[in-house]
């Protein structure tokens, strides 16, 4: 199994300061758009930004936070070689993380067992294609204690891929564990 996630995380990660440097930046940049904003919780600043990673940057190339979600990853499934990839991104958003998902399993996915299998988990919202366009976001989501699921795709010139959109309150939920209790979910009804 192969997993590639990439995250987009809110201005909340880094807490109340991350949110409150993230208002000031936005109240300038409105003001004035070649003005310089606030960038002592993100660097350079997160207003009307995005910024490709989050934490310490590694030798690697890649993050601190981009290794705890491999090891963390590994640790709660108990795949102590699962094939994970990350890109954490810091997005201005106040608060709730979102991730694209990308999962390979083992065997072909069927789209109507997945969707049964993530509806039929209690901390799960699936939001799928009962309103076009209307997949969780950080503000549209609902349930805060709930991780929401939307985008729910097989790929169709290789059925053993699926890519998902999870969305949830990462003061509720957490960053990583979006991803790994479906996964894990998954795994345990072997459809992974």
């Amino acid at each position: 199994m192969r997993v590639v996630v990439s995250t987009y995380q809110a201005a909340s990660g880094r807490g109340h300061s991350g949110i409150a440097e993230l208002a000031e930046g936005s109240r300038i940049i409105l003001e004035d758009p070649q003005a310089p904003v606030p960038a002592e919780e993100f660097s350079p600043g997160l207003a009307f930004n995005v910024i490709p990673f989050i934490d310490e940057l590694l030798d690697t190339g890649f993050t601190l936070e981009e290794l705890k979600m491999l090891r963390e990853s590994r640790k709660i499934l108990d795949i102590p070689h699962l094939d994970v990839t990350t890109t954490c991104v810091r997005v201005p958003v106040v608060n709730g993380h979102s991730e694209a998902v990308w999962i390979e399993c083992d065997s072909d996915v069927d789209r109507a067992e997945l969707i049964a299998a993530l509806v039929a988990l209690p901390e799960v919202v699936v939001h799928d294609r009962d309103v076009v366009g209307a997949f969780p976001t950080p503000r549209t989501a609902g349930a805060a204690d709930h991780v929401h699921v939307g985008r729910i795709r097989v790929t169709p010139h290789d059925p053993r891929g699926l890519w998902l959109w999870v969305v949830a309150d990462n003061l509720r939920i957490g960053a990583a564990l979006n991803a790994i209790q479906i996964a894990e979910a998954l795994n345990d009804r072997g459809v992974l």
